[in-house]
């Protein structure tokens, strides 16, 4: 069968209770609403069932944005088209930085793809060092991405913009273009310059515009 030929490549950080994902951002809050030793008494049979709770601010983990995150009449999640989040064409560039700039790009062909920046700064997830002088875009790559039909653009790095600086024009000029934006992702060594589709579909949310998201790729 074809699909035995097909391997499936996690993208995403886990979510944990407690865990910082952006400095002065809350971590998530897990727990049980309803734990199986409360649930056990309403059944006869030894039936027992966990319901948790989750509370969090949506900036967490690995998240996806889309146009709403960056302006209020930009789609939310709730009216993104799954073709815009599941089974694109993707491509990896893989760079240091930390600065990338438009002529990591100017050689691709990104139109319709998901453009995912590999620059080896998830290894300092959950430090210090995680949240500083990390690799960011340039406003000129996210000109030359937006420009030529980027459907998403994903990095493994605390932010796409530079935010030592109190502007966010990569976020400005991509979901702008309705280019989405997924950040914090890692694992990107594992996948191939090209040759796989990627996955990253939040939940059907009206009035958000950013969620936590399984981001996966699809080799094969």
């Amino acid at each position: 069968m074809a699909d035995m030929d097909k391997r499936l490549v996690d993208l995403s950080h886990v979510v944990e209770d407690g865990m910082t994902t952006y400095k002065g951002l809350p971590g998530p809050h897990i727990c049980d609403y309803w734990s199986r030793e409360r649930s056990a008494e309403h059944y006869d049979d030894g039936s027992t069932f966990q319901i948790g709770r989750i509370d969090m601010v949506a900036n967490t983990g690995t998240y996806l944005d889309a146009p709403f995150h960056r302006f209020a009449e930009g789609a939310d999640l709730s009216q993104l088209a799954l073709e815009r989040l599941a089974g694109i064409e993707g491509l990896v560039v893989r760079l240091g930085g930390p600065a990338v700039d438009a002529e990591a790009f100017e050689t691709l062909d990104v139109a319709g793809r998901a453009v995912l920046v590999q620059t080896g700064w998830d290894r300092h997830w959950r430090t210090e060092a995680y949240q500083t002088s990390h690799p960011y875009l340039t406003e000129a790559a996210a000109r030359l991405l937006a420009g030529r039909g980027a459907r998403l653009v994903g990095i493994d790095s605390h932010n796409i913009d530079d935010t030592a600086r109190r502007a966010r024009p990569v976020h400005t000029v991509l979901l702008g273009a309705g280019t989405l934006v997924c950040e914090h992702m890692t694992n990107l060594s594992a996948l191939p310059e090209s040759g796989f589709r990627f996955f990253a579909v939040p939940p059907k949310v009206a009035g958000m515009g950013t969620f936590p998201v399984r981001a996966f790729a699809v080799l094969g």
